[in-house]
């Protein structure tokens, strides 16, 4: 049986072990800056004191040569090699500060390349899969905290390495090393800097509309919002840098409102340097083609502190936009394949060579969107029924796969695509069944031969509930066993109730007041234990309406509605 991975918010092992990782050598940085601060003082006071000394010294020894005695020469020479042993001291304590300097920025670039190439590029892929669904930690605490500690930690080497240019200012020696070996370490210090505050600057909310299908489909002449953040968290920098919105070059429309403002700590919740875009409009310039075109919209804004000026740009994950409310089921269509399959965001040609998905990629997919909408994702019974409706039985479906166009075009002897009928159930779930959902009281996926497999093997009046396999945009019908009077075993099944009736009468309702007419016209529910033997009241109790017969007016649509019941 296929096995689908268990969905949790909570990180992985090797996450947090990862994230351990990360604080022990950021703790170890902090140390050694620490130390090096500690270093740089000691340094230039045993500068100040060689100075006076080789001030005095050099006067002194002048003087006596004057005086032209062998004495006075003897002094001098003596006086010479001392300073020149201080002086050797004094070289020695550089070359050790700039190697240490250096052994601190191999250190750094250790951690660069965890906290920018493995933990942000995991970051930045957790939040594509929590757009489509994934129930994934975006949250960007410790990003935030990581990155403002060593960007602070390069500013001290780069405070460190301007000191040593005074001490240079002061005094220079034969063999200095300070203007031979600094250079180099000043140019690793800036280049790590600006590659750390580049990779800080990041969409922290992708775009999205108030009562859009989800993230990442933008419809023309609606409002949408996005946020972006500056992950060095610096109060000097608060509104002070000005983040400008454009759409990549080329393409087919434009972005209207306020099109610039401040990265701010105001609009945060923990205080944060954001720039939250509340009311931009997206208007189309050409027809677009739509559901298989992708756009970025483009962040930009200049870093200037302490003497460094860096761009920053990031943009968004790609969109999808719209023209019309009707093309909202194919964009999110697009939205879902993009972002399932396709680590690289910048790819928007994305669609002219789509690949195709493999099934555990699929099911995955698939059971965030249950949980999205239902607070429950796809178990494993459900997931291989779905298997066997796209592939047949197999031994094993983690080879097989489903392309674009198998998900995305009519299914067979249907008008309908196999998202359009996902997307039905889905939205059926949302409006109407999530708490039956939630608590696990619809079977849903289940083979109508199984299901009978299922129903004969139980009591009378056992019964459970599925989705059609049959509606277009979602209904849900149930079946019961029923058993003659020598025992052979009767499967039923009512027609499907789509949304259109559950607007009328919520399916708890429908359960509790169902009747079938018996001998001499009685009407009988037959519904009595929720499979596999759960007593129906104890199972959708909570959920009946309270309102008595008399007073509810779902009865009278019931009783008004033609129910079909079928046989096996």
């Amino acid at each position: 049986m296929f096995q689908v991975q268990t969905l949790q918010v909570q990180p992985a092992a090797m996450e947090l072990e990862s994230q351990r990782q990360v604080e022990k050598r950021l703790k170890d940085l902090k140390t050694k800056v620490e130390v090096m601060e500690h270093s740089i003082r000691c340094l230039e006071e045993q500068q100040d004191e060689f100075d006076f000394k080789y001030q005095t010294h050099r006067m002194d020894c002048e003087l006596k040569l004057t005086q032209k005695s062998l004495k006075h020469n003897i002094y001098y020479y003596i006086c010479k090699k001392i300073m020149f042993m201080n002086h050797a001291v004094l070289v020695s304590l550089f070359q050790n500060f700039l190697s240490d300097i250096s052994a601190i920025l191999n250190a750094a670039d250790v951690l660069c390349s965890a906290l920018i190439d493995e933990e942000l590029v995991e970051w930045k892929r957790r939040q594509q899969k929590s757009c489509i669904g994934a129930p994934d930690d975006t949250s960007l605490e410790h990003l935030e905290k990581w990155f403002t500690q060593i960007i602070e930690c390069m500013f001290q080497l780069q405070m460190f390495l301007q000191k040593l240019d005074e001490l240079v200012g002061k005094m220079t020696y034969e063999n200095d090393p300070i203007p031979v070996q600094k250079p180099p370490l000043q140019s690793r210090v800036d280049t790590l800097l600006t590659h750390l505050i580049k990779s800080s600057f990041v969409v922290e909310n992708q775009p999205s509309m108030p009562q859009g299908r989800g993230l990442l489909v933008l419809r023309t002449n609606v409002q949408f919002s996005v946020k972006v953040r500056l992950l060095y968290k610096v109060p000097e920098l608060n509104h002070v840098m000005k983040v400008t919105v454009s759409v990549n070059k080329f393409r087919k429309f434009n972005v209207l409102g306020t099109l610039s403002k401040a990265l701010n700590m105001a609009e945060s919740m923990n205080g944060g340097m954001v720039a939250d875009f509340r009311h931009l409009v997206s208007t189309s310039c050409l027809s677009l083609s739509v559901t298989e075109e992708l756009h970025r919209i483009t962040f930009q804004t200049q870093f200037d502190y302490q003497g460094l000026s860096v761009p920053l740009e990031t943009s968004s994950l790609p969109v999808v936009v719209i023209s019309n409310s009707s093309q909202q089921q194919s964009a999110w269509a697009s939205v879902l394949w993009f972002n399932m399959l396709c680590p690289d965001p910048e790819n928007v040609k994305f669609f002219e060579t789509s690949p195709a998905a493999t099934w555990p990629q699929f099911g995955e997919m698939l059971s965030w969107q249950f949980l999205s909408c239902g607070k429950r994702c796809l178990h494993n019974d459900q997931l291989e029924t779905l298997a066997i409706k796209l592939f047949g039985k197999q031994q094993s479906y983690d080879n097989c796969k489903i392309s674009w166009t198998k998900f995305s075009k009519n299914l067979p002897d249907t008008n309908f695509t196999l998202w359009v009928w996902l997307d039905g159930i889905l939205n059926l779930v949302k409006l109407y069944l999530s708490d039956l959902w939630s608590d696990g009281s619809i079977m849903g996926f289940v083979s109508k031969g199984k299901e009978r497999l299922l129903l004969k093997k139980k009591q009378n009046g056992t019964f459970l509930l599925r989705f059609s396999e049959s509606i277009k945009d979602g209904g849900i019908t149930f079946s019961w066993v029923q058993y003659a009077n020598d025992g052979t075993p009767s499967v039923h099944t009512v027609k499907p109730f789509t949304s259109t009736d559950l607007k009328q009468i919520a399916l708890p309702d429908i359960l509790c007041n169902f009747r079938i007419m018996v001998a001499e016209n009685i009407p009988v529910n037959p519904l009595c234990y929720l499979y596999p033997n759960t007593p129906k009241d104890q199972a959708f109790g909570k959920y009946y309406s309270e309102k008595t017969e008399e007073e509810n007016p779902y009865l009278k649509y019931l009783k008004t509605k033609l129910v079909f019941v079928s046989k096996e």
